[in-house]
């Protein structure tokens, strides 16, 4: 039997007040995750795929780490810098232009990846996907005023 919240995440993620209530929902999804051992986030309980991205900050070299939907392409990753149709990509995107190597712990199995920025044609099909995917999309790129980046991340080897 399918998840009937995967429906609900769907309707509730083109509610433009969902992305006022992003503070909360990221705070309350880090105190999930954290507590589970990486076992459960918000995203994940609603029945869509979840992942902790661990990059490296581009100016302390230190781990960042974000809990992130995602969209499972074949034996990849593909993540979508909306943050939350705020004006500016989020911090994680940058990290990954700068250095992208990274980990994706996924139910708290890690993966090591390498993201690959998506441009051209390759950036209009999977927007497309992506759309069909998570149609909230459309409503967070209107509200930020940009194009939203694209990564594909794929196992290293």
């Amino acid at each position: 039997m399918r998840n009937p919240l995967v429906a609900v995440a769907r309707a509730l993620g083109t509610r433009p007040w969902l992305m006022s209530l992003a503070p909360g929902i990221i705070w309350a999804d880090q105190k999930l995750h954290r507590a589970s051992s990486g076992r459960f986030s918000l995203v994940a309980m609603a029945g869509l795929p979840s992942l902790r991205l661990t990059t490296t900050g581009r100016k302390s070299g230190l781990a960042r780490s974000n809990n992130l939907l995602y969209f499972p392409d074949g034996d990849g990753f593909v993540l979508t810098g909306s943050n939350w149709g705020k004006p500016s990509d989020p911090a994680w995107t940058f990290n990954l232009r700068t250095k992208p190597e990274a980990t994706i712990a996924i139910k708290g199995r890690e993966i090591a990846v390498v993201a690959h920025e998506l441009t051209g044609d390759e950036y209009d099909v999977m927007w497309q996907r992506l759309l069909d995917f998570w149609p909230g999309y459309a409503m967070e790129r209107t509200a930020a005023g940009r194009r939203l980046p694209i990564f594909s991340l794929s196992r290293s080897i």
